[in-house]
């Protein structure tokens, strides 16, 4: 059985929800990522932030990214995945929620984030093709 864990990339930061994007988007840059794990001041998790986000929900919004925090461009209810779960399950959670990123915890820590990146790496092109169809389907958030 292939679990979250065995497929995730390790070592992911969360940023927390009462840093700035402008730090998030530094700490993007130095880690090399396009998302971070929002935290909580209990490190729990409380969204995802994505350049994206950044870009489109502050930046051309005419927003100063160094007055708008990470908490704040927290939507929705956050998904996540346990790291002994079968990698259907990863599948299924990404495809049910039409999400490129996800990340993996382990009694009750961050331990990695799961990408389009790590999916093409470990699985079959059938599975990886019905992932695609699913998340990139007409209408999927970004």
């Amino acid at each position: 059985m292939t679990t979250a864990g065995d497929i995730m990339h390790r070592g992911a930061q969360w940023i927390p929800a009462h840093e700035t994007l402008d730090r998030a988007a530094q700490l993007m840059r130095e880690l090399n990522v396009g998302a971070l794990p929002i935290s909580d001041e209990n490190e729990r998790l409380c969204g995802i932030l994505t350049d994206r986000d950044i870009v489109v929900g502050c930046v051309a919004m005419g927003h100063d990214p160094s007055r708008v925090t990470a908490g704040e461009m927290a939507k929705g209810t956050p998904r996540w995945i346990d790291a002994n779960a079968d990698v259907s399950e990863v599948l299924r959670e990404m495809t049910g929620h039409q999400i490129r990123r996800l990340p993996v915890i382990e009694n009750k820590r961050l331990v990695g984030m799961i990408s389009e990146a790590d999916l093409a790496e470990h699985l079959p092109e059938e599975q990886i093709g019905v992932w695609v169809e699913s998340v990139y389907a007409k209408g999927a958030p970004g």
